[in-house]
């Protein structure tokens, strides 16, 4: 499959979207995690498919604040387990978090914290599928496949427009 690629600018460090001709294949803070998410660099072009062009534009307008959701076509490589989590992400209020407990709770599977850990981390869509949101059942971030410091920033972008301290 062959997939097109745009950079971003965001003030959290740039991001890198990925798309087929008909849904988002990959959102990630770096290029070589594009290779860990399954597109291979010769898989690579330079377009603008309408949805990537539609992707980024929602993706600036949550960064300025002028969007809490996404209306995006996704196709995700992952497991059914992973599939699972990755959904249930997408539940996760705008402003809110989970913790890892939580999350496992919710795809019905208790006692899957750490499956549910991983699973978290190697989503392929970071912000469409907002993994940033689930967090240490102490209240800690909790690791993050884009470092620390950016999802701290999310959080952060998120509970300042959500009006939550």
């Amino acid at each position: 499959m062959t997939h097109y690629l745009k950079t971003l600018d965001t003030p959290a460090g740039p991001l890198f979207l990925a798309a087929s001709e008909r849904a988002v294949t990959a959102l990630v803070w770096s290029r070589e995690a594009l290779a860990k998410v399954g597109i291979a660099a010769m898989a690579i072009e330079r377009g603008a498919p309408e949805i990537l062009e539609a992707a980024a534009a929602q993706l600036r307008e949550f960064l300025t604040g002028g969007r809490r959701e996404f209306d995006l076509p996704l196709d995700l490589a992952g497991t059914p387990f992973q599939k699972q989590v990755w959904e249930a992400l997408r539940t996760i209020p705008y402003g809110e978090t989970w913790s890892y407990g939580e999350l496992a709770k919710r795809v019905g599977n208790p006692g899957a914290v750490r499956a549910v850990g991983t699973a978290n981390g190697r989503n392929p869509v970071c912000i469409l599928v907002p993994c940033h949101r689930v967090v240490r059942s102490t209240g800690g971030l909790g690791g993050y496949a884009g470092g620390t410091d950016k999802k701290a920033f999310l959080l952060g972008l998120e509970s300042a427009r959500a009006g939550r301290p």
